[in-house]
């Protein structure tokens, strides 16, 4: 651990890189205390380690994407070079501004570099459009992390999550760049698309809500299940392949990092208003089909189970994730203004997690001491 004394006025910033790849020399050797091998940096990393899968498929399928759309017969390795220097300036831009204010604040209170941005600074890129324009992302990095962590405290202290209300910032501040069907293709850095009008690509969430299902084959639109499914579709970056993103899921759970009860929840809540719905004549799609649109298993698996954001209790772990599927689902199938529920859901629920929380908590300790009076 870095001297403070040699580093008066950087401490902060020297300590956060010393400490990044070892441990630091104060953890506890021996003796009865508690040790284990996992800090708040290793959970971190386990977390982005978990967002790999989805990053590398979105880079792959935003250069299919464009090569699809513009007829560009472009190889396998064509496609995943085109998407990933196309996403990189994303993830440059997220976390130089994130962390310069990270590293800046911590300067200014004299505390430790929290290790939260790593997870929120690769999450950004991935939930909005790959064409978004540079400046918009870094504005919105910005005043996601001075107004939503750094003002409550920093890492740990915050309400809402930081990734999701950056993209809420983009969506209700600059909606022509965040929706639409012109903004899921990207054509920027093609040469020979230099002066060639963007080409309308909607997603099949989009398609979806005009009303367009072939209950025979069961397409929405151009897109079958299996498309949906393996992540062939437009959309933000990181949110299409349900394969890559359930990968990710399977890292999460086995190593303990996130809770597998908020997933199963959510995606029940999901499926039982989809079906709901498909009773009630406000859709045509089988429920099932909720899960596979749009961010909504992003959302569950890597959203949702944000550990500072989310309920604590057991129990209200159950009630938290089944509320963000369902609200979403429910915000898709009638509110025709806006067609993906997950984003609000999620930061909807990030509100009341904690009266969900202190709910659970009151009516066990009401058992409790009832169960006492009658024995």
């Amino acid at each position: 651990m870095a001297d403070e004394k040699k580093t008066p006025w950087w401490h902060s910033t020297v300590d956060a890189f010393d400490t990044f790849l070892r441990v630091p020399g104060t953890v506890t050797a021996k003796g009865a205390h508690v040790r284990d091998g996992i800090d708040l940096k290793r959970v971190m990393i386990m977390v982005v380690i978990a967002l790999v899968p989805a990053a590398l498929f979105g880079m792959y399928n935003v250069g299919l994407q464009t090569s699809t759309v513009y007829g560009l017969d472009w190889s396998f390795w064509q496609m995943f070079w085109y998407g990933l220097l196309r996403m990189l300036p994303l993830f440059v831009v997220a976390y130089a501004v994130g962390l310069a204010i990270e590293f800046a604040t911590a300067q200014i209170r004299g505390e430790e570099v929290n290790e939260g941005y790593l997870v929120t600074g690769f999450l950004i890129p991935l939930i909005v459009p790959v064409d978004v324009p540079l400046w918009m992302l870094a504005l919105a990095t910005a005043f996601s992390v001075i107004f939503v962590k750094e003002v409550f405290g920093g890492t740990g202290m915050n309400i809402w999550n930081p990734a999701l209300v950056a993209r809420a910032f983009l969506f209700f501040s600059y909606p022509s760049s965040m929706s639409g069907s012109a903004v899921w293709v990207s054509k920027t850095w093609v040469p020979a698309l230099k002066g060639v009008d963007a080409v309308s690509a909607a997603t099949p969430l989009a398609i979806a809500h005009d009303g367009v299902f072939d209950a025979a084959t069961g397409a929405v639109g151009q897109y079958s299940f299996m498309d949906m499914f393996y992540g062939f579709i437009p959309g933000s970056t990181g949110e299409t392949s349900v394969i890559a993103i359930l990968l990710g899921a399977f890292i999460l759970i086995w190593t303990g990092v996130a809770s597998w009860k908020i997933m199963v929840s959510s995606i029940a809540g999901g499926l039982l208003v989809g079906w709901l719905g498909q009773i009630a004549g406000a859709t045509v799609l089988p429920c099932y089909y909720q899960i596979v649109m749009g961010g909504f298993l992003f959302g569950s698996v890597f959203m949702a189970t944000d550990p500072v954001t989310a309920a604590q209790t057991e129990t209200g772990k159950w009630i938290y994730g089944f509320l963000i599927g369902a609200l979403a689902v429910v915000v898709r199938l009638w509110n025709p203004g806006y067609m993906e529920g997950m984003m609000l859901a999620i930061l909807l629920m990030n509100t009341f997690a904690p009266l969900i929380d202190h709910c659970v908590v009151s009516v066990h300790t009401s058992r409790r001491a009832k169960k006492a009076l009658n024995a």
